[in-house]
């Protein structure tokens, strides 16, 4: 063995794991920037209704499964580095094309076909990054510690990505066309804005993996061009409706009206989640940690409920991050179970059948929040209350222990 490469990977935290790392916050953070403003731009330049906005928000869940079956035949027929920054550059393309006066745009058909081909573009790089390169770049017994601190940056942008669309907003950089209505220019403005700064993003994870030398890996004899192999964990099933349920959840209350400042609070959560696992769950019983974030979960919606008539300047600060503390836990907890479950040789596929259940659910959740809910948010905070706690009784009964009981690490 190369002394020289045995130095380079004896550490987790080396030039290639950060240049991934970094690759995913911002390809998450080009995604989750459209949470905020996309509806924005629909209502604005395309004059949709609540119901269809839902639609077009929730189509991105569909795409993200579309990819799966061919995954792990392109990335064993083409160098994987390649096919994660093909997916992107694409991803990027569709990030643009609102930037240009396409008259096929105001068509809804088209709006949902784009927002599909936006899921999957996202899904495949997804499924690519973190079931074959993140893998590739590390020693075999620091992969779950590689898993479980790469995830961690793609769990950022969940709150970084809504929180910097919100402030790209307040800007107005573009002029506006003329096919849209004047009194609608600065919201149209305001979400290129964004649609911009989101083909930055990806540009940018495109270079970061450019400069990454990705060992060379000898096909299987016998390729086929579809599989579930690093696509779907079948016996994971119950782990990934268990978790939708929260996620779900999660993706209703971001189709309410939250401020950047409010998404700043649930970074501050997930960095409380961070300490928490380190110093407070480190030797407590295993099923602690699922149990308290959807109580604190829980308690973060019934916070909102209660404030739910009162003025803005009354609003507790304390339910975003007790969402993020919460969500930070379990996330974190449902991805080791993920890996845990799995058997020898696929870890990959785990960690897609995850990003598939974590993402599809927030898609899912933020296109039910507008096309069911619209503005009658102390309804869907009851909804979604009930949901986590659904999970929670779910998870107690039965999950938690048919976990133990198949696990194979």
């Amino acid at each position: 063995m190369n002394t020289q490469n045995t130095a380079v990977h004896i550490h987790l935290w080396h030039r290639e794991f950060w240049l991934m790392a970094i690759a995913n916050l911002l390809l998450s953070m080009s995604v989750t920037m459209l949470i905020p403003s996309l509806p924005v731009w629909l209502r604005a330049t395309v004059s949709m209704d609540d119901t269809f906005v839902g639609l077009a928000m929730g189509a991105f869940a569909l795409g993200l499964f579309l990819p799966g079956p061919f995954c792990s035949f392109l990335v064993q027929h083409y160098r994987r580095n390649i096919v994660f920054m093909t997916s992107v550059l694409f991803l990027a393309l569709t990030m643009a094309l609102p930037l240009f006066p396409v008259p096929a745009f105001r068509l809804p058909a088209v709006i949902i076909v784009w927002r599909v081909v936006q899921g999957a573009a996202f899904g495949l790089a997804q499924m690519v990054l973190t079931s074959t390169l993140i893998i590739d770049t590390c020693e075999s017994h620091q992969r779950t510690e590689a898993n479980h601190s790469a995830t961690w940056f793609g769990r950022f942008a969940l709150s970084l990505g809504p929180m910097l669309a919100l402030l790209l907003m307040q800007l107005s950089w573009f002029i506006c066309p003329i096919h849209v209505a004047a009194e609608a220019c600065d919201d149209h403005q305001a979400a290129l804005n964004v649609f911009f700064m989101s083909v930055v993003g990806c540009l940018l994870a495109v270079v970061l993996v450019f400069f990454i030398n990705f060992p060379f890996r000898v096909p299987e004899d016998k390729l086929h061009l579809m599989s579930l192999d690093r696509f779907f964990l079948v016996n994971g099933m119950p782990l990934m409706l268990n978790m939708m349920l929260i996620t779900v959840a999660v993706g209703m209350m971001m189709s309410m009206a939250i401020t950047a400042k409010a998404y700043g609070m649930v970074m501050v959560g997930f960095l409380l989640a961070l300490l928490a696992q380190r110093f407070v769950f480190r030797d407590a019983e295993l099923k602690s940690e699922v149990v308290t974030g959807l109580l604190l979960i829980g308690a973060a919606l019934l916070i909102l409920y209660s404030q739910r008539e009162a003025t803005p300047e009354a609003h507790s600060v304390l339910p975003s991050p007790l969402i993020g503390l919460g969500l930070g836990i379990v996330g974190a907890r449902f991805l080791l179970f993920f890996i845990k479950l799995s058997r020898h040789c696929q870890r990959g596929t785990s960690q897609s059948t995850f990003m598939l259940g974590w993402e599809s659910g927030l898609a899912i959740g933020v296109g039910i929040g507008y096309a069911c809910f619209g503005s009658r948010h102390d309804l869907l905070l009851l909804v979604a209350f009930c949901l986590v706690m659904a999970a929670l009784l779910l998870y107690v009964v039965y999950t938690h222990r048919w976990f133990v009981k198949h696990k194979n690490r």
